[in-house]
């Protein structure tokens, strides 16, 4: 009984050794394929902030007791977490208002804060809903409030009028928006606001 129990102990520590032999062969295979290709892959460049987490593709939601406020989509993000910030690229952003209603926003890029959730976009930055368009350059959205404001000017079109304006605030709460400075446009007599 006891030359049984040696063998057995003797065959699995031959296994035992086989099997990280065979391991140890796979790693030292790979590693050195590791290098040899290594040298070929472009370096991830630096930017000047340094950045805590970078990924590409991401889907974010902000909640409030519940409901969803707005969902967010980018084609990559770079986390700063010292600034509390996210930096996005080809950003898309839905707003969800109480009365069911969706505006969808997309720009080049945006800068998220983290810690609270306030949102500012640049370049191309197109605001639509299902009977209105806003072009501009900068927008910032202030998420305590909902407010969507924009320093810069705007053109807002619909099916029957065109307007702009040097400045521009909505209010996603009261479903209201006011402009200010060089206001012109033209508006069909039927246009309903």
């Amino acid at each position: 009984m006891w030359l049984k129990g040696t063998k057995q102990k003797k065959i699995r520590l031959a296994l035992l050794a086989v099997v990280l032999l065979m391991f140890g062969i796979i790693i030292a295979v790979f590693v050195g394929y590791r290098k040899e290709s290594g040298n070929d892959e472009p370096k991830p460049s630096i930017t000047q902030e340094e950045a805590s987490v970078a990924i590409g593709k991401v889907h974010q939601t902000a909640t409030r007791d519940g409901k969803t406020e707005w969902r967010l989509y980018a084609g990559s993000v770079r986390f700063v977490e010292d600034q509390k910030k996210a930096f996005f690229k080809d950003i898309s952003i839905v707003f969800f208002l109480e009365t069911g209603e969706e505006i969808y926003l997309s720009a080049n890029e945006g800068i998220l804060k983290t810690d609270s959730n306030d949102i500012e976009v640049n370049g191309d930055v197109v605001i639509r809903n299902a009977d209105y368009r806003l072009k501009t350059e900068t927008i910032f959205y202030r998420h305590e409030e909902r407010i969507i404001t924009s320093k810069v000017p705007v053109e807002i079109s619909g099916e029957s009028f065109s307007l702009s304006a040097d400045t521009m605030q909505i209010d996603l709460k009261k479903k209201s928006a006011l402009l200010k400075g060089n206001i012109r446009g033209n508006i069909d007599e039927s246009t309903r606001f």
